[in-house]
């Protein structure tokens, strides 16, 4: 299982880096550990890759990836301290507004960022392939 975290300023921008193991732009994130708690883990991997402390608010989507087996928590969170930084994990950290966060990202992880934004009560429930979103099973 792994966890993310779509940190809000309250300017409106979302934090994203560019991973350095695949370039790709997406919110900070990562597996989490056994024994961890989950909004725990959420911000060990937000502070491991950003350098950015957060406040864990609410689950907003749970993502599949069908083509590796791998299920995805995505939690909105508000920016609690800490300085954008570079680590081994990131060859960028940057606030984007959501559009730009969107744009620089492929289907999967952009909506994870338009998931977060929504006001929604329960959370977003996706599957996707790896690369494209998929229609849930039923659908």
């Amino acid at each position: 299982m792994s966890v993310a975290g779509v940190v809000v300023r309250d300017d409106g921008r979302v934090l994203v880096i560019r991973r350095a193991d695949n370039g790709t732009w997406e919110p900070p994130g990562g597996v989490l550990e056994r024994a961890e708690a989950i909004e725990d883990g959420v911000r060990r991997e937000v502070l491991a890759e950003t350098g950015i402390e957060v406040r864990v608010e609410r689950l907003t989507g749970v993502y599949k990836n069908t083509a590796l087996g791998v299920v995805t928590l995505v939690f909105r969170c508000r920016l609690e301290g800490g300085h954008a930084q570079l680590t081994d994990e990131s060859t960028a950290v940057a606030w984007f507004t959501p559009d730009e966060a969107v744009a620089a990202m492929s289907e999967v992880y952009a909506v994870r960022i338009t998931d977060a934004l929504h006001d929604d009560e329960a959370p977003h429930i996706r599957t996707h392939d790896g690369r494209k979103l998929t229609p849930l099973q039923g659908d």
